[in-house]
């Protein structure tokens, strides 16, 4: 994940002064040089990276420690500003019209993403904000770009305007902006043709457009996989087309993370997007103080909490807590709960966003999370309706066929259902109100591993015969 490395630099840093008395001159110069080495080894900007590091310098030293905190939380406050500072002060939004047509330009390089931002952020505006949303297709340089953004728009149900790769893009665009006039659309989006560099006849003819339609917002695409040369694009569109926004892509990929921390301290263009995977979902708002908050460590509630908003299925949580209040858990109730897991993702991207499990979400290995999650799917699915709802009726021969069915063994079927006699156990303690005890708890934490029912068994045999051995 982006900003992995740098997160855990920064941490130990700031852990190294953490417990001393006060902040002094030479603790903070030997937390301030890791600070500096991990910032610089993220591929921060040099220039940026040392007025970084003179900012938190200065004001560290020049206030006196409170009684309520030590240093460490001190350092950390000062270090999360700075970083906010740099990301931007605040969130950047779409300059949407009171009245009439919103029009934005989506301008950038090759390979960058161009086309799929511009279905995410037509999905956005469409399910979040309510628009009445156009694509217009006027990448006619790539003819491959008019088919992806005709299948993104029918995959999110968006309307696209194209004319075909033979008319030009000039003329697309204004006969697009027509089009959506005569169509009574809130936002029309404009996919412009990429280029592998920049050169004259695409500043031309982004110019031109710009002209045409006169957009409301100009956002380049960047790659944060890219580095420093996200400031240097940036930097280029910035001059010759006034951009007023950044998407970055591919934040879920192990990019350092540098360039994102520099581009707005050096071209002053915020960030308004980040997209963290292809689908057309993987796109969030760009909170700077969040993301400070993700890099060191401190998790992201509000954004873990907004995607289970718009991915979770609330009818079926609601069903879920319905039936756990009447002390209720079958496979039935396991399998709508996989169903909702899967629909959030990456298990380790979610535990990043939990304050204090950032640090083990590196032990999290997803695509054997994602194994476990077929493999008890598959066994669940073996199963007759009946059996699913009434798990007590699961005797030795309808383990096997179940087994067999599944292509598992028979005892990762029986570990399954382990865990909904366990969650069973737990329900009902809930609807009578009795409180399970903390061993109660551990060994059904146990039973949830992947082998845990097995271990959770094999330690009570041992504590069966270490007891024996000491009546004998």
């Amino acid at each position: 994940m982006a900003f992995e490395s740098l997160s855990e630099r920064l941490n130990k840093a700031i852990k190294n002064i953490s417990g001393q008395g006060k902040l002094t001159e030479k603790n903070m110069n030997d937390m301030l040089k890791e600070v500096r080495m991990s910032l610089l080894e993220a591929d921060v900007n040099y220039n940026v990276v040392k007025e970084f590091v003179e900012n938190v310098k200065q004001k560290a030293l020049g206030q006196e420690v409170l009684d309520a905190l030590n240093p460490g939380q001190m350092v950390v406050k000062i270090v999360h500003d700075e970083l906010q500072s740099l990301l931007g002060e605040s969130d950047a939004k779409l300059h949407f019209k009171k009245h009439g047509i919103t029009n934005v330009m989506m301008v950038g390089l090759q390979g960058t993403g161009k086309t799929t931002a511009s279905a995410k952020i037509a999905r956005f505006a469409k399910e979040k904000l309510g628009k009445r949303v156009l694509l217009v297709a006027c990448d006619v340089v790539r003819p491959a770009a008019i088919e992806q953004l005709q299948t993104l728009g029918k995959n999110i149900d968006v309307e696209v305007f194209s004319l075909g790769a033979d008319v030009d893009a000039i003329t697309t665009a204004k006969q697009g902006l027509e089009y959506a006039k005569s169509r009574q659309k809130d936002l029309v989006i404009f996919d412009t043709a990429g280029r592998l560099h920049i050169d004259a006849d695409l500043m031309d003819e982004l110019k031109t457009m710009k002209d045409i339609v006169a957009p409301d917002d100009i956002l380049l695409t960047v790659d944060a996989m890219t580095g420093q040369d996200i400031v240097t694009v940036a930097r280029e569109f910035n001059e010759q087309l006034a951009i007023t926004g950044l998407v970055v892509t591919k934040m879920d990929g192990d990019a350092r993370g540098g360039g994102l921390l520099s581009v707005r301290s050096i071209t002053d263009v915020p960030v308004m997007f980040v997209s963290n995977g292809e689908k057309v979902d993987d796109l969030e708002e760009f909170h700077p103080d969040r993301m400070a908050d993700r890099i060191l460590g401190m998790g992201d509630i509000m954004t873990l909490v907004e995607q289970a908003q718009d991915k979770i299925d609330m009818d079926v949580q609601k069903r879920a807590v319905q039936r756990m209040n009447e002390g209720v858990f079958t496979f039935n109730d396991m399998l709508d709960q996989f169903k909702q897991v899967k629909k959030m993702g990456s298990m380790q991207k979610m535990m990043n966003m939990i304050p204090g499990l950032g640090k083990l979400s590196g032990k999290i290995d997803d695509e054997q999370v994602n194994d476990g999650v077929k493999k008890s799917e598959a066994i669940i699915q073996s199963m007759t309706p009946y059996e699913r709802e009434h798990p007590q009726c699961l005797k030795a021969s309808r383990k096997s066929r179940i087994a067999k069915g599944a292509g598992v063994k028979v005892m990762e079927v029986n570990r399954l259902i382990s865990q909904v006699e366990q969650m069973q156990t737990l329900m009902k303690m809930m609807k009578s109100g009795s409180m399970p005890n903390m061993k109660m708890l551990q060994g059904m934490q146990k039973g949830a591993g992947a082998y845990g029912a097995s271990k959770h068994a094999g330690s009570k045999k041992k504590k069966k015969s270490k007891s024996k051995k000491k009546k004998k």
